[in-house]
């Protein structure tokens, strides 16, 4: 990743601020949003997306204009990507741990420790920056002389010290590396850990021709016909085909659960979550009449823009789930629950950080009860997916079968190999879908694997 320092423009309320003496500095505003939002993340658990939306993001960030909300992101993401060898170096360089009470010196380094280590920065604008910014904090301001020299080391031994550190550290809090390890193995734990330091590439959900819009986006077609592009050279909404509707932006992973009804031309399909809408949109494409329920006014308001854009309709319903009583019976339901989406940390990687063990528990125990709702308005024969995309068995493996073995009129439809293309590499032994981001291995790392996902499909016996 490379992201240009901000220097000296005219608006001095986006990128510079005041230091100790009274003086502007340049950049100054920007590394103080990045610590004010690591903190909200670290200590608050607040997810990252909804701190740097342009609209309703954390005051501070929307007081930056966009180069430095581009800044501030950056530094953010890399900070998360990289949090345990980040800790880790600059732990070697403390006579001693920070207190716990410590936590707005321990953003500060980290935030300067990101840019030294990982991003275009020269290394004494990181320092600099950083001491005056402790400088400018009461609560920092006696550790100054402990953030200058603490960086200054770590900027000089960075060329020595990073690879080794980097093989060495599982990216993850302890919670969340002994889950992957005790359900994945650790060779495989660590191939998801180490992917989870990558960027994930683009994928595109096409309306028809894959070949040709890999083509004019610059990409690949993917083995289950998604179009993948590794770096975008342009926003998505200035990309060929934006306008015209002619594709939507959809993890490779996320449009499989979709595809494993079979024929639903014709049919009476409910999209259970649906917003976003990109499993609507692929239901639609294939002939089914669609519903797309979902709790959320706002969310449903962009999957409408979504679905005009591509110039498809269905039949949208704002409604919770768990009380939601249609005309009739559906001929079929897919329910993309809600969970802890830590199939999705190479986009997100506030998670691990923002969830915990007993998010996991809540959640699972949200979707079974969705799930058992959801098998009740499907008519008897009906398929049902059910799908999310976290990698805890709790949310997926474990839940299915705790479901299937406690409730009647409910029978597996397992998948079988051949039967969808592309998808073979991620069946399971028990006929149900299981992706990572460690799998789906391509030519080079930035454009290999794709969100942790996991999909079943049943049917109503009774």
């Amino acid at each position: 990743m490379s992201v240009a320092d901000s220097g000296p423009r005219r608006t001095i309320a986006s990128d510079q601020q005041q230091n100790a003496g009274g003086e502007f500095v340049a950049g100054l505003a920007a590394r103080k949003a990045a610590a004010r939002l690591l903190a909200a993340v670290i200590d608050a658990r607040t997810p990252l997306d909804g701190l740097t939306d342009h609209e309703n993001g954390h005051p501070q960030y929307k007081a930056l204009d966009l180069r430095d909300r581009a800044l501030v992101r950056a530094i953010l993401v890399t900070a998360l990507r990289y949090r345990m060898t980040i800790a880790g170096l600059l732990a070697r360089r403390l006579e001693k741990p920070l207190p716990p009470n410590a936590t707005a010196l321990s953003h500060i380094l980290h935030v300067a420790a990101a840019q030294i280590l990982f991003l275009d920065i020269p290394d004494s604008a990181a320092v600099d920056l950083a001491v005056t910014h402790a400088k400018s904090d009461p609560r920092t301001l006696r550790f100054a002389g402990l953030v200058n020299g603490v960086l200054r080391t770590l900027a000089r031994a960075k060329e020595t010290e990073l690879p080794a550190a980097l093989a060495a550290t599982d990216e993850a809090p302890r919670w969340f590396s002994d889950r992957l390890k005790a359900t994945y193995g650790v060779d495989k734990a660590r191939q998801i850990l180490a992917a989870h330091r990558l960027e994930a590439p683009v994928d595109f959900s096409v309306k028809s021709d894959p070949a040709l819009w890999a083509e004019k986006l610059g990409g690949i077609v993917l083995p289950t016909g998604t179009v993948r592009v590794g770096k975008l050279s342009a926003s998505v909404t200035e990309l060929p085909g934006f306008t015209d509707g002619a594709w939507w932006v959809q993890d490779a992973a996320a449009s499989l659960p979709a595809r494993l009804f079979g024929n639903v031309k014709g049919l009476r399909v409910a999209d259970f979550c649906a917003a976003p809408g990109g499993k609507t949109a692929q239901l639609i494409l294939a002939g089914a009449h669609v519903t797309a329920v979902d709790t959320s006014r706002n969310r449903l308001a962009r999957l409408t823009q979504n679905l005009e854009r591509l110039g498809l309709s269905a039949e949208i319903v704002q409604a919770d789930l768990l009380a939601y009583e249609p005309n009739q019976l559906f001929d079929a339901v897919l329910l993309d629950a809600p969970c802890s989406s830590t199939g999705t940390v190479r986009r997100h990687p506030d998670v691990p950080w923002t969830k915990t063990p007993a998010d996991v528990e809540k959640l699972a125990a949200l979707q079974a009860r969705l799930l058992a709702r959801t098998v009740t308005l499907v008519r008897p024969g009906g398929r049902i997916v059910f799908s999310n995309c976290s990698l805890d068995p709790l949310e997926g493996e474990a839940l299915h079968r705790a479901f299937r073995a406690g409730t009647a009129g409910i029978v597996d439809d397992p998948l079988r190999p051949g039967e969808v293309a592309g998808i073979d590499p991620f069946l399971t032994p028990q006929g149900t879908l299981r992706t990572t981001p460690a799998d789906m291995e391509l030519e080079s790392p930035e454009v290999s694997g794709l969100d942790g996902f996991f999909a079943a499909r049943m049917r109503r016996a009774l």
